[in-house]
């Protein structure tokens, strides 16, 4: 399993069916990386995104919960 593909698996229980394509957006409009390019340097990035994108959807504090998860994926 890929990095981005745990990472997809650890947002599923937040963002539903729409994990792939909100972590896709993540990746490119903020990281400027393809999402199989995904690597341990870009987490944290990713988390801090992640927690301000899905902060604006749902509970901050499920975002922030979300965050650490995704900090912690590597």
């Amino acid at each position: 399993m890929s990095l981005y593909d745990n990472v997809v698996s650890i947002c599923k229980p937040y963002l539903g069916p729409a994990a792939e394509k909100f972590l896709e957006r993540q990746c490119g409009t903020h990281l400027k990386v393809a999402p199989q390019q995904l690597s341990g340097q870009h987490l944290a990035d990713l988390a801090k995104w992640t927690e301000v994108s899905a902060g604006l959807v749902m509970d901050k504090g499920k975002a922030a919960e979300l965050a650490q998860k995704i900090k912690a994926a590597a």
